[in-house]
């Protein structure tokens, strides 16, 4: 089969590869769809390589179509269309999935609204009400809301009943990012997050959570101003892995400062959070309260392109790259 490979000069190439071997646990899909994470510009770069045992190519999220089974395989068949959380090996044409990583496509979707739902929901899940516990009627902090992970996270918090706050980096993609419902929008270029944030607490709407994926000198300033026993979750570093953190607030509300990271989760604690996407999240989908945010799709021989586009922070939504034709 193919597979896309770097090559030595960082290159992405369309290259022959061995066929998968699934184990009895496992089924074969043959891939139609696989959404980009910025963690596949880190593989690409050679910061996030992919777990033991996964195919050292990218690609976390796909849908396809199952065409083999093992033999210890049930509640699947051949046919079945599915979507799955992978460690890696997406960029291809054929995963070798284990059974309990495979979800159904939501009633309605196409492969490539299904390929831009499992990493992408499973972190927002995962840190908004695992780490996070958000609530109903509580405010949730998601900074870089033009990114595509905070395009699922926003109208998932909307979805359960979360007041949302955002930030971007100009008044024009401010404008764009609106429907994605959140409440406030912060423009960072020209507002201090921890000011507005500030005056938040002071009219009573405090953040009680934060999954936040900037870090850097802003999460310090902000910290102070969070609701008691509020969580600030740290999903990544991208504006910065220093900052100054006032231990006093910390201290008297009660505060958590998270670290959190999908990849190195367990399989049996990825297997019940995929459980609980499709208990509690999949209806939503289904019923039309949250639909999934494409910003472009690219056949995989524009991988390059792909990349460029998360690399140039353009996207609101997510970049899908499609393998097959449904």
């Amino acid at each position: 089969m193919k597979a896309m490979l770097v090559d030595e000069n960082k290159n992405l190439v369309w290259s022959d590869v061995a066929d998968p071997m699934i184990a009895g646990d496992e089924v074969l899909v043959k891939i139609h769809a696989a959404a980009l994470n910025r963690a596949d510009l880190l593989q690409r770069q050679g910061k996030y390589p992919s777990p033991p045992g996964c195919p050292p190519w990218m690609g976390l999220e796909i849908a396809g179509v199952i065409v083999k089974t093992g033999k210890d395989v049930a509640g699947w068949k051949i046919g079945d269309q599915v979507c799955a959380l992978l460690g890696g090996g997406g960029y291809a044409e054929y995963a070798a999935v284990k059974d309990d990583m495979l979800m159904p496509i939501p009633k309605g979707l196409s492969m490539v609204e299904a390929a831009a739902l499992p990493e992408a929901y499973a972190t927002s899940y995962l840190n908004l009400f695992i780490e996070g516990h958000l609530e109903a009627g509580q405010t949730a902090f998601i900074p870089a809301g033009a990114s595509g992970l905070a395009s699922v996270a926003i109208p998932l918090a909307k979805a359960f009943g979360a007041r949302v706050i955002t930030s971007v980096l100009s008044d024009e993609i401010a404008e764009k990012i609106k429907p994605l419902g959140a409440d406030l929008i912060i423009n960072s270029s020209v507002q201090c997050v921890e000011e507005i944030l500030k005056a938040e607490e002071e009219k009573g709407t405090p953040v009680n959570v934060s999954m936040d994926c900037l870090s850097g000198e802003t999460l310090g300033k902000s910290l102070p101003y969070m609701a008691k026993g509020g969580y600030w979750i740290v999903i990544s570093t991208l504006a910065g892995v220093e900052t100054h953190v006032l231990l006093r607030p910390l201290l008297t509300k009660g505060l958590h400062l998270v670290g959190s990271m999908l990849r190195n989760r367990t399989p049996a604690f990825k297997a019940e959070l995929l459980a609980q996407l499709v208990e509690k999240v999949w209806p939503k989908i289904e019923s039309g309260a949250i639909k999934p945010s494409i910003y472009k799709v690219l056949p995989m021989h524009q991988a390059e392109e792909a990349h460029a586009i998360l690399e140039r922070g353009e996207n609101v939504g997510k970049v899908v790259l499609t393998v097959y034709e449904e």
